[in-house]
């Protein structure tokens, strides 16, 4: 079986990469698949991962789904497990970046609002052509890209399906950070890094209360906020000591 979904880990940092250079890293069930199994090996591991970061080996993140397995009929029968896997890849609790270089269409543009950051670089082209093809989202795009861009500017990009280029997805909100070509990992590398350095337990909380409260008016929100943050987290302690030691050996050694 071809290993389309590469897991690496490096340090408390868990790289998964899309590997089906020769089509542009194009989505079909077994990327799926193998991504589902990447998913669950994160959640075994559980607080040893602090960061999760998404990303394309070759020339692109993804040209999204795979058309042949548009054609074939395959997609209607998977699409409720494909975005299934894109809830579990938004459900972790770790922080996610989507590491987005190339292309990112369509299906690929799905998957990638599913991470919490999207990290481009400054070549990189983002579409929704749903309506080029005379097909229906069904893995979360009426849902996550007006959240991200506000409603108008979606329909924009559903509508036309036209290409963004990265500096008008930074203005819109529709990515995160935008870096120059070719040192795009590396800037992942070194925020995914610094990101697993802080406390998972505080990133769990952050993302939960973000996820139940989607939608809340304010004072619904502060309330909940208020009421399930548990304040000081698993970790607090053991940070504040390392710090007080390490402030007071350099206060020794000065």
């Amino acid at each position: 079986m071809e290993n389309y979904v590469l897991t690496e880990f490096d340090g408390r940092v868990c790289r998964l990469t899309l590997n089906r250079p020769e089509v542009l890293n194009a989505l079909n069930h077994e990327v799926f698949t193998q991504l589902q199994d990447a998913i669950k090996s994160i959640v075994v591991r559980g607080d040893e991962i602090g960061c999760v970061v998404l990303a394309g080996s070759g020339k692109a993140f993804s040209a999204g789904h795979d058309l042949n397995d548009i054609s074939s009929g395959d997609e209607a029968q998977h699409a409720d497990f494909e975005a299934s896997v894109l809830e579990g890849l938004a459900s972790l609790p770790q922080p996610v970046i989507a590491q987005v270089h190339g292309y990112c269409f369509t299906g690929a543009l799905e998957l990638a609002l599913a991470a919490d950051l999207i990290f481009v670089d400054s070549d990189t082209k983002l579409a929704d052509t749903h309506s080029k093809w005379g097909l229906s989202p069904v893995w979360g795009m009426t849902q996550r890209l007006p959240r991200r861009i506000g409603a108008a500017r979606a329909k924009d990009m559903m509508f036309s399906s036209r290409l963004v280029e990265a500096d008008e997805a930074l203005r819109i909100g529709l990515v995160d950070r935008v870096v120059p070509s070719g040192s795009l990992s590396d800037e992942v590398n070194e925020y995914a890094k610094a990101v697993a350095a802080n406390s998972a337990h505080s990133h769990h909380v952050c993302k939960s209360i973000i996820e139940a409260t989607d939608g809340f008016r304010i004072h619904d929100g502060l309330d909940y906020e208020y009421t399930n943050s548990p304040g000081a987290c698993n970790d607090m302690a053991d940070r504040l000591a390392s710090f007080q030691a390490k402030a007071a050996a350099k206060k020794s050694a000065g």
